[in-house]
């Protein structure tokens, strides 16, 4: 049996991974860490879930706390961080807490997993695409070069560069991954998808910024905790930090859609 950590485990992506993992690895343990802010439910985890305390357990705090991510990293093999403010509008008021959250937050895993490297086996940071700003040229790959353009990007940039930083420095058995947007159960109504679903079923007007031809990959959320589920499961040479740093894995579906096409869609044209 395995035990792994997962931050943010109440959140959206976090959910589903949760619900992942414990269905598809039944000889596991499942630790989750979450503040249970507005992105973040309780509820997210399923109560059979919840209620199988052999496999589960829940623990309310927050990855800038020093004494409970020790104690829980202790206790773990393996280490998947998906904690972070994560919203571009937010961020644009909010900076300063989307810096201690992001960074420091993930200062605070990387020195646990660091304390304890010798009993942890992998430590999956979930980054994101946001890091890559603008494309420069499409399709946007691992060698796109880092030019965060919010300061929720530039947040999740220097978390990301700082995972490196102890993977390079330390060795810490880390892997960075960064995925592209995400759509799926749980997901909170700030998003673009369910806001757009929910507004069609109200009859509200979709309303799209700027011209609508802005491009974004999408993945279903199950298939990323697929891919993450991968990274785990792989042999840690082959998926460990780069020896490049740009070269971090993305995850996408390899397919990119107009902003306008996805409205259109999901109003039935």
């Amino acid at each position: 049996m395995k035990t792994i950590l997962v931050t943010g485990g109440a959140g959206f992506i976090g959910s589903n991974f949760v619900r992942y993992w414990y269905e598809n690895y039944p000889d596991d343990k499942i630790i989750v860490l979450d503040t249970l802010n507005y992105a973040g439910r309780f509820q997210n985890i399923p109560a059979m879930i919840h209620k199988d305390a052999d496999r589960f357990e829940f623990f309310l705090g927050s990855v800038l706390s020093v004494e409970i991510v020790n104690t829980l990293v202790e206790r773990s093999d393996i280490i998947v961080h998906f904690a972070a403010e994560t919203h571009v509008t937010r961020s644009i008021y909010e900076s300063r807490h989307f810096f201690e959250v992001d960074v420091l937050g993930t200062h605070t895993i990387a020195n646990a997993v660091l304390k304890y490297c010798d009993t942890v086996e992998r430590f999956i940071h979930v980054s994101t695409s946001e890091v890559y700003g603008t494309a420069i040229t499409r399709p946007m790959t691992e060698d796109h070069p880092l030019n965060s353009c919010s300061p929720y990007a530039s947040a999740k940039s220097g978390a990301d560069r700082l995972v490196y930083s102890y993977y390079y420095t330390y060795g810490v058995p880390a892997v960075i991954l960064r995925p592209f947007n995400q759509y799926g159960p749980y997901q909170h109504l700030e998003k673009v998808i369910p806001r757009f679903i929910t507004s069609a079923l109200r009859d509200i007007p979709l309303t799209v910024h700027g011209n609508g031809y802005a491009m974004r990959d999408w993945l279903y959320v199950d298939d990323t905790c697929g891919r993450i589920a991968a990274a785990i499961k792989a042999p840690v040479d082959k998926v460990a930090c780069y020896p490049r740093p740009e070269m971090d894995p993305c995850i996408g579906g390899n397919r990119t859609h107009l902003a306008v096409s996805v409205v259109m869609k999901l109003s039935g044209y």
